[in-house]
C-alpha cells in the first residue's frame, strides 16, 4: 500500500473533524462514557469517641471504608538512603521459628528515612504496652515481631492536625476516613505489599506517626498473606494502643464488641439469633447455667477487669437482648483487661498459630543411640510453666519429667524400631472448656534404633 501525500493526509483529517463535529451536533449519536467501576470496600470498627475525663468506649460499631484509602501513587523516595532503608525488615522480638510462633508485623507509616529510628521505639513501645495485658503477658514468648521499614516522603500522616492536611506517605494513612475524625485508615493494598516483605504475617500492626487519637480494626482474614486483620493506632496515643489491643480481641480472640448504643434507633432491642461469639448471648445467667453454654463455666467467678462474672444486659450494639459477661472488660472500654472469658478465647487464638513444641532434631532422620532428642519450649512468664513428658512406645518416661533433651543410649532400647514422643502440655487455670483444653498441647515424635 502507498503512504498517503501529505494532500491525502489533509483530506482525512478535515473529513474526521467533519464526522466529529456531526457525531457531536447529534444528541442522538453521542458517545458516553462508562461509569468508573465501584471502588471495592473493606469493613473497619470506628474506635469510641475519646472521653475528656473518665471512660472511653472501645468502639462505634462498623462502616465500610475503600480497600485503598484515598488511593494515589507510592511516595516519590529521590534520596538513595532512602530508597536503601524502605522495605528492610528487622526481627525485634525473636523467640523461634515462624512456623511455630505467632507472628506479628509492624509498619509504620508517615516516617521519613531519618525517623526509622523513632518507629522502632515507637514500636517497641507499642508491644510492651501489648504485653502489659493478659494474657499477652503471660504468653509473649509464643511470638515474634517483625517491624518494616515504609520509608514516607513527608512525616505525620493525612488529617492530623486538620481535616484537611495532606501528607505524601507510604501507606498513605489518613484520619477523618469516611467522615470520622478519629478514624485511621490505610491504603490496604500498600500495606500488603510491605507486610509481603516479613517472612510471616498472622497480625499486622500499622503505626502513624501521630499523637492523635485514633485507629481502626481491619478483622477480615488477608485472602492473599493470611494475617488474621490489621490494627491501626497512633504511635503517640496511648488510647490509640488500647485500640490496637481491643481490635486484636476480635481478629485473634474472635469476641464480639460488648458496648451498645443507647437512644440509638434499631439498636434498641435484639430479637435475632444466639450469636456465634464466645462473650455474647441472649441467655440470662440462670438459662445460660442450666443449658451448659457459652461462658457458664465462669459464672459467678471474680473477673480482673472488676466484678463477677455473669450476664450483663447489652452488647453486641443492642441495649437489651444481648448479654455480656462482665460490666466492663477491653471489648467495651478502653483501659480495661480482658474478662475471664476473654482471656480464654484470647489463648485459643494464640494456640491457632503457635505451637509449645519445636524439635531441636529432624524428626525425618532416625535416631541411633549416640544421637539426642531435643526439644525447644517456650517459658512462660510467671511461675507456671508448661508440663513435658516423654513416652517411649507409648509408655511414660518418668525419669525424664521435664527434660529437653534426652540421649537415645540411655532409653535402655530393645532391637527393632521404636517411637520416641515428646508432650508439652498447657494446663492453664484460664482455660476451662474442654475444646479449648485439648488444642494446648503439643507432641513431636522420632523415630529411634538400637
Amino acid at each position: 500500500m502507498r503512504p498517503p501525500t501529505r494532500g491525502g493526509i489533509a483530506t482525512a483529517t478535515l473529513a474526521g473533524a467533519a464526522l466529529l463535529a456531526t457525531l457531536l451536533a447529534s444528541p442522538a449519536s453521542a458517545v458516553t462514557a462508562d461509569p468508573p467501576p465501584p471502588r471495592p470496600k473493606v469493613q473497619v470498627e470506628i474506635p469510641g469517641p475519646e472521653a475528656a475525663s473518665g471512660q472511653t468506649l472501645a468502639g462505634s460499631g462498623p462502616t465500610l471504608v475503600p480497600v485503598n484509602g484515598r488511593g494515589g501513587s507510592a511516595p516519590h523516595l529521590s534520596a538513595p538512603s532512602s530508597v536503601a532503608a524502605d522495605g528492610r525488615v528487622t526481627k525485634v522480638v525473636d523467640n523461634g521459628s515462624t512456623a511455630d510462633r505467632l507472628d506479628i508485623v509492624i509498619v509504620g507509616d508517615g516516617y521519613t528515612a531519618d525517623q526509622l529510628d523513632r518507629f522502632h521505639a515507637d514500636a517497641k513501645e507499642k508491644w510492651g504496652e501489648i504485653t502489659g495485658v493478659e494474657p499477652y503477658t503471660t504468653y509473649q514468648n509464643l511470638f515474634n515481631v517483625w517491624t518494616v521499614d515504609a520509608v514516607s516522603a513527608q512525616s505525620g500522616v493525612s488529617g492530623d492536625p486538620a481535616q484537611g492536611d495532606v501528607k505524601d506517605t507510604a501507606l498513605g494513612s489518613y484520619f477523618w476516613c469516611d467522615g470520622v475524625e478519629r478514624l485511621l485508615c490505610v491504603d490496604q493494598d500498600k500495606v500488603d505489599s510491605y507486610v509481603a516483605k516479613a517472612p510471616q504475617a498472622d497480625l499486622v500492626v500499622v503505626l502513624a506517626n501521630s499523637a492523635k487519637y485514633g485507629g481502626a480494626g481491619y478483622n477480615e482474614p488477608s485472602p492473599t498473606l493470611g494475617y488474621e486483620g490489621i490494627s491501626t493506632a497512633s504511635a503517640g496515643n496511648a488510647k490509640s494502643g488500647q485500640v490496637a489491643i481491643h481490635e486484636t480481641g476480635h481478629s485473634l480472640g474472635k469476641l464480639a464488641d460488648e458496648y451498645f448504643y443507647p437512644g440509638t434507633p434499631g439498636y434498641e432491642h435484639y430479637e435475632g439469633p444466639e450469636a456465634d461469639q464466645s462473650n455474647i448471648s441472649v441467655l440470662t445467667a440462670d438459662r445460660m447455667a442450666a443449658a451448659r453454654t457459652k461462658w457458664y463455666r465462669w459464672l459467678g467467678e471474680v473477673s480482673p477487669d472488676g466484678g463477677t462474672v455473669g450476664a450483663y444486659e447489652g452488647g453486641g450494639y443492642y441495649v437489651t437482648g444481648l448479654n455480656r459477661p462482665t460490666d466492663g472488660s477491653i471489648m467495651r472500654i478502653l483501659g480495661k483487661p480482658f474478662n475471664l472469658p476473654g482471656v480464654e478465647a484470647m489463648i485459643a487464638g494464640f494456640y491457632r498459630h503457635a505451637s509449645i513444641a519445636t524439635p531441636g532434631v529432624s524428626t525425618s532422620r532416625t535416631l541411633r543411640s549416640y544421637d539426642v532428642a531435643r526439644v525447644t519450649v517456650p517459658r512462660l512468664v510467671g511461675e507456671r510453666q508448661l508440663t513435658v513428658r516423654w513416652y517411649l512406645d507409648g509408655r511414660e518416661l518418668r525419669r525424664y519429667a521435664g527434660a529437653r533433651v534426652v540421649p537415645v543410649w540411655g532409653l535402655g532400647l530393645g532391637r527393632g524400631s521404636h517411637d520416641l514422643t515428646v508432650r508439652v502440655t498447657d494446663s492453664t487455670a484460664s482455660v476451662r472448656d474442654p475444646g479449648i483444653a485439648a488444642g494446648l498441647h503439643a507432641t513431636v515424635t522420632w523415630r529411634a534404633h538400637r
